[in-house]
């Protein structure tokens, strides 16, 4: 699986020529294997990272990464990962010069989706920065109900004056913020949600949000999700 979505990732470098390479980052020999029995670049790093930001970081250092490169996350349990998505998240951060970070987010339709808290939500300020993630509910409609919409649904619908946003787990980094991160000390909110990008935001950095309205297709989390991800590469 690590394998497509490096191939996948890989297919988008080649537009790009010598700026831009997708190499695996990993502390797994299975995987390291993998990938080198696929002709696909590959780093071992460390074990003992707290987070994907983290293993990053020791990345960039093993590549000597000038602090201005632009670094993408892309997990390796998402082999339908769309490579424009992956290349509007890289270039949002380029063209936000005030923000270490970029990501992205869509809208929820789905009520389910908006209370289970393995979903993650993000809002933005009117210039498109993240304000908050949380696996909560966020922003809470309180005034749903009197504004003529079903208060079991929370307003979902057209009438909600601010969307209620999925974040997706795709991140774009400046490589010299990736350096330090390691070095920030993990923050409350981040350790009470486990999410680390909390950790930004805690110390004061900026971190964009690309919204698209189109939803990525499914991650791999569960042996399910595994054998639907398979019957659609066929």
């Amino acid at each position: 699986m690590v394998v497509r979505v490096a191939q996948r990732v890989g297919a988008l470098a080649g537009n790009f020529g010598a700026q831009m390479n997708a190499v695996v980052a990993t502390d797994s020999t299975e995987v390291a294997l993998a990938c080198k029995t696929h002709d696909v670049p590959c780093l071992m790093t460390r074990t003992d990272h707290l987070s994907g930001s983290d293993r990053l970081a020791e990345a960039c250092q093993l590549l000597n990464l000038p602090d201005d490169h632009v670094v993408v996350n892309v997990q390796g349990d998402e082999p339908l990962m769309d490579p424009a998505l992956v290349q509007a998240v890289a270039a949002l951060l380029v063209q936000r010069p005030e923000a270490v970070m970029s990501t992205a987010a869509h809208p929820i339709h789905e009520q389910a989706d908006f209370e289970n808290p393995n979903v993650v939500k993000v809002v933005t300020d009117s210039l498109g920065l993240a304000l908050y993630f949380s696996r909560a509910p966020i922003p809470n409609w309180r005034d749903a109900k009197a504004q003529g919409t079903d208060s079991k649904t929370l307003g979902l619908g057209s009438k909600r004056p601010y969307p209620a946003l999925r974040h997706i787990g795709l991140y774009a980094y400046r490589a010299g913020f990736l350096k330090q991160f390691p070095q920030l000390e993990p923050a409350p909110i981040e350790q009470m949600e486990s999410l680390e990008q909390l950790r930004a935001l805690w110390h004061g950095y900026k971190i964009a949000v690309h919204t698209t309205l189109q939803a990525p297709g499914p991650g791999v989390d569960t042996p399910e999700d595994l054998e639907r991800v398979r019957s659609l590469f066929g």
